[in-house]
C-alpha cells in the first residue's frame, strides 16, 4: 500500500520528485577515508607516550600506529618511521615529540604525509641538527644530569623525569616513564636532516608553556620558523600523557585540513 500512496507525489513532482525519492534510497554519497595517524615518541621514551591520545583518536574513527623507534640513529629512526607510514592505505598525519620532530621533519617527505604535528618538538632546517638549533645557547638545566655509557647512548635517571621530564604527573606515573624509557644513541641529536618536509606540508606546533626539557620560547621560536598554526598548553614536556584531549583535538584540526599539492616521487 505504501507503494501506492507515494507514486503519485513522484509523478506529480516530475524528475524532482524522483531524484529526491531516488537519493533517499540511496543515501548519502560514501565519506572520504578518514587519514591515518603516526605517532613518533621523543628520546628519553618509547611508544606508550601515546597511550592517552591513541583511545581518543581511535574513538573518533582514525587508524592509529604508536611507533617504537630503535633509537639507534637518526637514519634509523626516520627509516622505521617510513615504513610505518608505507603501510597505511591512504594519507597520513604525522605527530612527533620532541627528538621525534627530527624524524618527522625528514619521514614527513612521503608524498603520503599530508600534514606534520609538532609536539614540545624540535624542527631542524636541511642541513641541521637538533644540536646545531641550540648552539651558542646555555645548556637547559637537566644536561647535567644525563647519564651516557660507554656505547654512547644516553638516558634520564629518574629524580630528572620526575622533576624535569613530566614534573605534572603523578610521581608513581613519572617513575614508570623512567623505568620504560629507551636511552638513545646521542650521535642522533648531531644528525643533520637532508630536506625539511615542513617547508611543503601544513604544520601545527603543540607549545608546552611548563616544560623545563625545551624552553617554551625557543618552542615559539621554532614554531615561528615553521609557519605552523599554534596551541599552547600549560604542561610539562610530555602534555600527551597530561592533556592528552588537547592534543588529541590539535592532530584531529591536522587531520581534518585540505591535503597541499605534493609531487609524488
Amino acid at each position: 500500500m505504501k507503494i501506492f500512496r507515494i507514486l503519485p507525489i513522484v509523478v506529480a513532482l516530475g524528475p524532482v520528485g524522483a531524484w529526491l525519492c531516488g537519493s533517499s534510497a540511496l543515501g548519502a554519497p560514501p565519506a572520504k577515508p578518514l587519514p591515518s595517524i603516526v605517532l613518533v615518541h621523543g628520546a628519553f621514551a618509547d611508544g606508550s607516550s601515546w597511550d592517552r591520545v591513541v583511545p581518543l583518536l581511535q574513538a573518533k574513527g582514525y587508524s592509529v600506529v604508536a611507533l617504537h623507534e630503535p633509537l639507534t640513529s637518526l637514519a634509523e629512526d626516520v627509516a622505521a618511521a617510513r615504513r610505518a607510514i608505507d603501510e597505511q592505505p591512504g594519507d597520513v598525519v604525522l605527530v612527533g615529540h620532541s627528538y621525534g620532530g627530527a624524524v618527522i621533519t625528514e619521514a614527513g617527505n612521503d608524498p603520503k604525509v599530508k600534514s606534520l604535528v609538532y609536539v614540545a618538538a624540535f624542527g631542524p632546517d636541511a642541513n641541521e641538527s637538533i644540536n646545531d638549533q641550540g648552539r651558542g645557547k646555555p645548556a637547559p638545566a637537566w644536561a647535567s644530569s644525563l647519564r651516557v655509557d660507554k656505547g654512547g647512548f644516553g638516558w634520564l635517571p629518574l629524580n630528572t623525569v620526575i622533576h624535569d621530564f613530566a614534573q605534572d604527573l603523578p610521581e608513581t606515573e613519572a617513575s614508570l616513564l623512567a623505568v620504560k624509557q629507551g636511552s638513545i644513541n646521542m650521535k642522533s641529536f648531531d644528525e643533520k636532516i637532508k630536506t625539511a618536509a615542513w617547508h611543503s606540508r601544513p604544520v601545527w606546533y603543540v607549545r608546552t608553556s611548563q616544560d623545563h626539557m625545551i624552553d617554551p620560547e625557543a618552542q615559539t621560536a621554532i614554531a615561528k620558523r615553521l609557519r605552523a598554526t599554534v596551541t599552547s598548553i600549560p604542561t610539562s614536556h610530555v602534555a600527551m600523557l597530561s592533556e592528552p584531549q588537547e592534543v588529541a583535538a590539535v592532530i584531529m584540526k591536522a587531520a581534518a585540513a585540505s591535503r597541499p599539492v605534493i609531487a609524488q616521487r
